[in-house]
């Protein structure tokens, strides 16, 4: 009997880390940057920012509305390098957003409905960093 115990809290296990790997959305890329967008649903939420740990850059978007933030999806994000060349150009398919920069200086730029964000960024190797980008509604 202890077996069959074994058995099922091992399948169990499997099938519960099988599941929470299928959340992350996939690796897209821009201009040779890979990133993750997504972050809709408290499950693919939990998956990205579990996975931000590897990334350089977790970027999260939000709107202030009536004094409270409510998550936001379609914000365009652009990132030039210390050259002011754009190395970087897409659109937020969630709140979060997870992007693979090489170390370096750069300056990152967030629309959304028509108002632009900027930040100055300082990417460091093995230093991952959360950049929080609000819009006032």
């Amino acid at each position: 009997m202890n077996f069959y115990i074994k058995s099922i809290v091992s399948a169990i296990c499997i099938t519960c880390s099988s599941i929470a790997c299928a959340q992350i959305p996939d690796t897209q890329y821009s201009q040779g940057i890979s990133y993750i967008s997504g972050g809709v649903g408290e499950e693919e939420s939990q998956a990205i920012l579990a996975e931000a740990k590897q990334w350089p850059i977790l970027l999260e978007l939000s709107q202030l509305e009536t004094g409270r933030g409510v998550w936001i999806f379609g914000a365009k994000i652009k990132i030039t390098n210390a050259q002011n060349q754009v190395i970087f150009d897409a659109q937020a398919d969630g709140p979060y957003m997870l992007i693979n920069l090489p170390a370096g200086n750069y300056l990152l730029e967030g629309i959304y409905q028509e108002v632009l964000q900027k930040r100055s960024i300082a990417v460091k190797t093995a230093l991952p960093q959360k950049i929080s980008l609000f819009w006032k509604s």
